[in-house]
């Protein structure tokens, strides 16, 4: 674990393993932890750059009201740098994917693969918006604890561990509420990136899971359909938190398109 500064804020993020270089972008509201069993899975090859964006986990606070996708996508962009990486396969979960769609639309030419995992390319509803105006207003009156609490039902597919729910709950309750706020609001203003798939010059996957409500199977359908070069991966059994519910499906999709863009490169 390490620190790094970039873009004018101050980085938390992991750096593991030896490889070609693999981005893992966080979902909503988490941090880079949800990424450990994917870590564990991958550094033997693959070098895992995971960091905490800007506001969430360990890295420093954030004073800004919105966080978009284009903030976090040039906070990327600019760890890269710092790093000294230029190409890089990028995995995003959920908000973690709107940030990479927006990675690939301004950094093509940093991008070997896209990983889209329990994500969309849409943009928000009408009622989307609401809902997530809705959850900020609920997370300022009662805290992290009730938001975490309805994230651990909502978001694992039915029948989930104890285990599992401790592990989003912790992950939820640590991040600021500020943050929490603002990355709802950053998530209202982003708009349909399908196009930008439809312009994708690199191999793609999309990962699912099978109960997933947020991010439904038929979403991840119309990606693979929009992209020249894309594989669909549906989890049984899985909801909106494949990486934790079953990592070792996930690591199996991942490798396999990592596999795909080395043997095409040979």
């Amino acid at each position: 674990m390490a620190y790094l500064s970039a873009a004018g804020h101050r980085f938390h993020y992991r750096d593991v393993g030896t490889g070609h270089p693999v981005v893992f972008v966080h979902g909503f509201p988490l941090d880079g932890t949800m990424w450990l069993e994917q870590i564990d899975r991958a550094a033997s090859r693959a070098r895992c750059l995971v960091p905490d964006l800007r506001g969430f986990g360990k890295s420093d606070p954030s004073t800004s009201s919105a966080l978009t996708m284009e903030r976090h996508a040039d906070d990327l962009a600019a760890l890269l740098d710092g790093l000294e990486v230029t190409d890089v396969d990028v995995v995003g979960h959920s908000m973690g994917g709107y940030v990479a769609l927006v990675f690939a639309e301004k950094y093509p030419e940093r991008l070997r693969t896209l990983a889209m995992v329990n994500s969309k390319s849409t943009a928000d509803t009408e009622q989307a918006k609401a809902g997530r105006d809705m959850t900020a207003i609920k997370a300022v009156i009662q805290g992290r604890a009730a938001l975490a609490r309805d994230l651990a039902e909502g978001l694992l597919a039915e029948g989930a561990s104890p285990w599992l729910k401790a592990r989003l709950q912790t992950m939820v309750e640590g991040t600021r509420v500020e943050t929490i706020v603002a990355a709802l609001e950053g998530m209202k203003l982003r708009i349909d990136r399908t196009p930008t798939l439809e312009r994708l010059g690199v191999p793609m996957a999309a990962v699912v899971g099978g109960e997933d409500q947020s991010a439904p199977v038929a979403e991840a359908e119309a990606m693979v359909a929009a992209s020249p070069s894309a594989q669909l991966t549906v989890i049984p059994g899985v909801g909106h938190m494949a990486p934790i519910e079953n990592p070792d499906a996930v690591a199996g999709a991942l490798a396999a398109l990592w596999a795909g863009a080395e043997s095409g490169a040979a």
